[in-house]
């Protein structure tokens, strides 16, 4: 819904974030209402010949509601609006000189300049259009009754009022854009977050689907085989392998069902299994090969697949965020088991305060040359989301972030426990 169309447009100084900006409105209010009150009653009665009772009201019917124009201008309209416009009839009653401004004088269309900036910064375009159509007929209407004939200084107010009119109301305008611009901006970024987090989740778990559906197939071909493995089965055995092959098959069907709902229009099939520790060689040499100085650490352990699939995502990552930020820097990478650490004072194997883990670790050093531009090699793109949203599903921490020298720095610890070290 626009401003014209009966929503109330944020008031400009009001919306704005620093105090003295809230402030600045009522300061120019009250300084003009200091200097018009006694200004407009010295040229009412001295330079007009008004009577000192009646400028001394209309002086204060005209300057006074311009505080009261800060919070609700359309109201200090009305009382100003038709204070100026008795102030006009009252003054026919006088014999001035011919060179004084009617059916204005100067004091009201100043205050009336200001009570119209006021209006633009908080007015519909609708009530604004209003206001100028009021105040263009009282001026013409009141240029019939023209002691001295009409002239152009007549319809002075209507043109300043409305020229006042149409700069308050575009420079609200100009902040309600850059305002809602600014709040498209922060939604889009919030959004652009969450589908890449959503996308990347998807991802992992249809390598996760790959990995599980390898051991399910195994459980099947071994449950399918063993009554041709095994002698002499007896038959509630033999019945007991087969109900587990069945059982594994559907769980196999059901998973490709479930792998269909995450992949979309873009994804395809990867026929290659999904690598792990002993990949990551492969990894290094290929960064090697694309001219980056890395040192490996290989680890031999043997670790679930899910495990040894996040190791290689993380170190895959983490390279190819060298690559495109720090290219050339000279990068180190290891892969090692840790043992549980007793707690203090218990004997050994008495129980662990912190449980083995696998630790991944990224280091790199500052770049020889500052990098000419982002280069956009390898990686799925998702970077560090990808790096935490795999190590929180697998219940280990994430440790990233810039060194004192220049380089980066990034720690995955990633819980085994005793059956997985077995």
């Amino acid at each position: 819904m626009t401003p014209g169309e009966g929503e109330r447009p944020r008031a400009l100084p009001a919306g704005a974030s620093r105090r003295w900006v809230r402030l600045l409105p009522w300061g120019v209010a009250f300084v003009l209402c200091v200097a018009l009150l006694p200004t407009t009653i010295q040229v009412l009665t001295a330079d007009y010949g008004l009577n000192g009772g009646i400028a001394s009201a209309l002086a204060v019917a005209q300057a006074a509601p311009l505080l009261l124009a800060v919070v609700r201008p359309l109201r200090a309209w009305y009382v100003i609006f038709t204070a100026d416009v008795a102030g006009a009839l009252a003054l026919l009653t006088v014999d001035f000189e011919e060179r004084l401004l009617w059916p204005f004088p100067p004091m009201g269309i100043v205050g009336y300049i200001g009570l119209c900036l006021a209006l633009g910064l908080r007015e519909p375009r609708r009530t604004l259009l209003l206001v100028w159509l009021a105040t263009a007929a009282a001026n013409v209407g009141l240029g019939f009754a023209a002691p001295h004939g009409t002239t152009a200084r007549t319809l002075l107010l209507t043109i300043l009022g409305g020229v006042t009119l149409l700069l308050a109301a575009a420079l609200r305008e100009r902040y309600e854009v850059q305002r809602r611009l600014a709040e498209q901006e922060t939604i889009s970024e919030a959004e652009r977050d969450r589908r890449t987090l959503l996308e990347e989740r998807a991802r992992i778990a249809r390598e996760l689907h790959d990995v599980v559906a390898h051991h399910m197939s195994v459980i099947t071909v071994q449950a399918d085989t063993a009554e041709y493995r095994l002698d002499e089965l007896p038959p509630d055995v033999r019945e007991e392998f087969t109900s587990i092959a069945a059982t594994a098959r559907e769980s196999l069907g059901e998973m490709r069902r479930l792998l269909g709902v995450l992949r979309n229009e873009e994804t395809h099939g990867e026929l290659a299994p999904q690598p792990g520790l002993t990949r990551i060689g492969q990894l290094v040499e290929a960064t090697v090969r694309a001219g980056m100085p890395v040192e490996f650490t290989p680890c031999d352990a043997d670790v679930p697949e899910a495990l040894g699939l996040s190791a290689y995502r993380i170190v895959q990552e983490a390279l190819a965020n060298v690559v495109r930020h720090a290219p050339g820097a000279p990068t180190r990478v290891s892969v090692s088991v840790s043992e549980p650490i007793p707690e203090p004072g218990s004997g050994a194997g008495s129980g662990t305060e912190d449980g083995a883990h696998l630790t991944v670790l990224v280091v790199n050093g500052p770049p020889p040359e500052p990098p000419a531009g982002p280069l956009e090699e390898g990686g799925t793109g998702h970077g560090l989301v990808g790096m935490r949203e795999r190590v929180r599903l697998a219940g280990g921490t994430l440790d990233v972030g810039p060194l004192p020298d220049g380089g980066f720095r990034v720690a995955a610890r990633l819980p085994l426990t005793e059956k997985d070290l077995t």
